[in-house]
C-alpha cells in the first residue's frame, strides 16, 4: 500500500508541473491591460469626426473623376439638350464639363469657410472658369478642389465641429454643414453625370461589372 502511495505522487507531481506550465504560457503577463493593447488590435486608427467625413468625400471624389475619365473628350460640351428629345425641356442645362466646373467651384466655396482659407479666384460664382474647355484641364481642377476638402476636413474635431463660422453666402453656419454638404451637392450632379454618360452610350466606371 505504501508502494502504491509512493508512485502515485510520483506521478501526479509531473502532471501537475506540466498543467501549470501550460497554463502559465496560456495566460496573459500580469502587467497586461487586455487585448486592445496588442500590436495586432491598435493597428487601425481609431475613426474620428475628421476621418469619417474625410471617407465620404473619398468615395463620391472617385466616382465623379473615374466618371469624368471615362467621358471621351469630345463630349464635355455635351448637354441633353442636343439630342432633341421630343416633350423635353434641357435647354440651357449645364454641359458634361460644365456640370465638374460647378461641382469643383461650389466645393471651394462651400469647404474654404471651415478652415478660412479664401477660395480661389477661379470659382467664378459657382460656375468655375469660362474659359476651361480641355478635358484634361478640368479633371484637374476638379481634383484639386477635393484636395482643397481633405485639407479642410482634416482640421475637424469634436470642439470645432458646430462652432458658429461665417459661409459664402454669408449666413452663419457651422463647419459640420459645409463638410458634409459639400459631399452631398457632388452626390447630386453625380447623378446627372452618370445620365450624361448613358445617354452616350458610356456605362458608368461605378456600375461596370468587377
Amino acid at each position: 500500500m505504501k508502494h502504491i502511495q509512493t508512485f502515485l505522487l510520483l506521478t501526479a507531481l509531473p502532471l501537475a508541473t506540466l498543467v501549470y506550465a501550460q497554463d502559465t504560457e496560456s495566460s496573459p503577463p500580469a502587467n497586461a491591460s487586455g487585448a486592445h493593447d496588442s500590436p495586432q488590435a491598435s493597428s487601425s486608427p481609431a475613426p474620428t469626426i475628421a476621418s469619417a467625413i474625410d471617407r465620404e468625400i473619398s468615395i463620391v471624389e472617385k466616382e465623379l473623376i473615374d466618371a469624368a475619365e471615362a467621358m471621351p473628350e469630345g463630349k464635355f460640351d455635351f448637354s441633353p439638350e442636343k439630342l432633341n428629345l421630343p416633350g423635353s425641356d434641357y435647354k440651357g442645362v449645364r454641359t458634361f464639363g460644365q456640370q465638374l466646373k460647378h461641382v469643383a467651384a461650389s466645393s471651394y466655396l462651400l469647404w474654404s469657410p471651415i478652415t478660412g482659407e479664401k477660395a480661389p479666384d477661379t470659382v467664378n460664382d459657382g460656375k468655375g472658369p469660362d474659359n476651361m474647355t480641355a478635358k484634361a484641364d478640368i479633371i484637374k481642377y476638379l481634383k484639386d478642389s477635393f484636395a482643397f476638402g481633405h485639407k479642410a476636413v482634416a482640421t475637424l474635431n469634436a470642439s470645432n465641429l458646430v462652432q458658429p463660422i461665417g459661409s459664402s453666402s454669408g449666413r452663419p453656419t457651422t463647419r459640420l454643414f459645409p463638410a458634409t454638404f459639400a459631399a452631398a451637392h457632388a452626390f447630386d450632379h453625380y447623378g446627372q453625370i452618370v445620365e450624361y454618360l448613358r445617354m452616350n452610350g458610356i456605362v458608368p466606371p461605378a456600375s461596370r461589372g468587377q
